[in-house]
């Protein structure tokens, strides 16, 4: 049974009608007392609440409610329904444990989706699998690991891939957040509808909207043509909004907008479009840190991760090194055309003391380049300890000048005049050996004035 606590009768009969309709079990009540009274008696599997019952509309009848339904049953879902007015309030609802928030006037298709979601979810609980178990049951081939860590993640990401939970997946570059993002679309009802990826730190501010939302002939200067945007490709399938913590507080605002209502304008159209799309997002950053800073927008946190994954580091999964390593191999063995490729027992070991601050890309990039490099068919620690040194990762060993020889914005400017030099002017390339966004670097050559001539990337 679905409950609606809710003051207004129509907004209860719409919400009655909409559910019964969708062949839900369905009940109603106006207030704060009836409504414990019905949850004591014949709890809900999942309840819809508003945060006013009265003239006052401070939301802490609402919120006073909710406590006590979490104190009687923290497990039962919990949507706010809620008005633009009170969206602070609602933020500080899923503080307080609620699920979901949606505002008034409803979309009734958003609103299903989310009931649907959060009654999957509380229907599936976890269990305990081994490697081979969650391979029988899900898609999972392009990801390697057995480190129990893993397996928990693949639990939960075969779990929740069958709703429509937004997710957010958190990890240090390199980790695999995109693999994971495409598992969870593979292992989907949407799997045979588009997955499209977006890196939203390559999109500078004057292009979200077109990127995102496509724009129509004569939209400004430049546009000759009708574009579609990232959002319509997405219909019906899986976005992946990689580098979300990138993005810049107007962006914020404007992808807020299509999360919430699900619809969206093109650019130079006054025509609203809706779209149907799963959301997972990803970034290495923590977006705690950032609403605590004002640099992220916390209603647009609580919108993304009903679901938070946090990938482990490689040097917290070092029995996974092995696994890894046998994996490119064998797929290198194949593409330089070297089937007798092993690497020494020794120098496996060796390999999983590695810190590998750039995770499986630098485990990946080291295998690689010794391979290249090196004629023998076993590799030895010698061969990789060579690729190692050559690698720019050795954040520990590095000499910085004394204090007081140079500003922190002179380091800068050498850093970025060194990357671009090394990459030949591939601003692509010098941004991520910076650890940097294309569009932040563009601002910092701009900034201190650094002159050069682009290659292409």
């Amino acid at each position: 049974m679905i409950l609606v606590i809710d003051d207004d009768i129509a907004v209860r009969t719409s919400l009655l009608l909409l559910l019964t309709s969708e062949g839900y079990t369905a009940a109603d009540c106006a207030g704060p007392v009836e409504a414990i009274k019905l949850i004591k008696k014949n709890e809900p599997e999942l309840i819809i609440l508003d945060l006013n019952f009265s003239n006052d509309t401070s939301g802490k009848e609402g919120m006073a409610l909710l406590n006590q339904i979490k104190k009687i049953n923290a497990a039962i879902p919990v949507i706010l329904i809620t008005g633009w007015a009170s969206i602070e309030l609602a933020v500080q609802g899923m503080k307080a444990g609620a699920n979901d928030f949606i505002n008034k006037p409803w979309n009734n298709d958003h609103l299903l989706q989310s009931v649907k979601t959060l009654l999957d979810l509380n229907e599936k609980k976890a269990e305990h699998h081994t490697r081979k178990q969650l391979d029988k049951t899900y898609n999972f081939q392009h990801i390697i690991g057995e480190d129990p860590k893993m397996l928990n993640i693949l639990e939960t990401i075969g779990r929740v891939a069958g709703t429509d939970a937004s997710i957010l997946i958190m990890g240090e570059s390199g980790t695999g957040k995109e693999l994971i993002a495409e598992a969870i679309h593979q292992n989907s009802l949407r799997r045979n509808k588009p997955f499209i990826k977006v890196n939203l730190g390559g999109i500078s501010t004057s292009l979200f909207e077109s990127e995102m939302f496509g724009h129509v002939r004569g939209a400004f200067t430049d546009a000759r043509f009708d574009r579609v945007g990232r959002f319509e490709m997405a219909n019906k399938g899986t976005i992946f909004l990689d580098e979300i913590g990138d993005l810049d507080a107007g962006s914020q605002v404007k992808l807020l907008r299509v999360l919430q209502d699900r619809t969206y304008e093109v650019l130079g159209s006054s025509r609203t479009k809706s779209v149907d799309v799963r959301v997972v997002c990803a970034t290495n950053k923590s977006l705690e840190e950032m609403v605590s800073k004002a640099t992220f927008r916390e209603d647009l946190l609580y919108r993304i991760n009903l679901i938070t994954v946090y990938l482990p580091a490689l040097r917290d999964r070092p029995k996974d090194i092995p696994l890894l390593v046998n994996y490119f191999i064998d797929n290198l063995k194949e593409i330089y055309n070297r089937p007798a490729l092993s690497v020494a027992s020794n120098a496996m070991k060796w390999l999983q003391q590695l810190p590998l601050p750039g995770n499986i890309r630098q485990l990946k990039n080291i295998v690689e380049r010794t391979i290249l490099v090196s004629k023998k068919d076993e590799l030895d620690i010698d061969d990789f300890r060579t690729q190692l040194e050559l690698s720019p990762v050795k954040k520990g060993n590095i000499q910085l000048p004394g204090i007081g020889t140079l500003t922190l914005e002179e380091v800068e400017v050498a850093m970025i005049k060194r990357a671009m030099e090394h990459h030949k002017n591939r601003v692509a390339k010098a941004a991520a050996s910076l650890g940097l966004t294309r569009s932040a670097l563009y601002r910092r050559l701009d900034k201190y004035q650094i002159p050069y001539d682009e290659a292409e990337d």
